[in-house]
């Protein structure tokens, strides 16, 4: 349904560390786009649709928008429950903090795993196979 959204960060160096791990994690790529962005998606040779994630001001904000003033959530998909652990796991070492530890959400039919990332988004990785709900 997407073709690509995407989110200002404060500290390239830092996001890009973070997005890495959890791409790595739950089977993604990045690739970067320039000295002000990278994009996130399902690899470097097939980055549509895509996350893109950057230092640069889009031209489309209003005037005095800053990043992270309104955080962002984003939710990837895992193939496994594991992936969500590996995820979150990933997204700890590199930097985010915790959020939601990985477990079945049955509000929302899904297993899942939330952390924020250095600037404050809220990223999740969600599995929905038939064991989601199990413990």
């Amino acid at each position: 349904m997407l073709d690509h959204t995407g989110f200002v960060v404060t500290d390239l160096e830092a996001s890009r560390r973070f997005y890495d791990a959890v791409a790595q994690a739950l089977g993604l790529g990045t690739l970067t786009i320039n000295d002000q962005a990278f994009l996130l998606g399902k690899s470097a040779e097939e980055p549509v649709p895509s996350l893109w994630i950057g230092t640069a001001i889009p031209s489309y904000w209003p005037q005095g928008a800053r990043p992270a003033a309104n955080p962002m959530h984003v939710a990837f998909q895992a193939d496994s429950k594991a992936r969500v652990q590996a995820f979150h796991d990933a997204a700890l070492a590199a930097g985010g903090r915790d959020h939601g530890a990985p477990g079945p959400r049955p509000e929302f039919g899904y297993y899942g795993a939330f952390v924020l990332d250095p600037d404050g988004n809220n990223i999740e990785a969600t599995y929905r196979g038939p064991d989601a709900l199990e413990t």
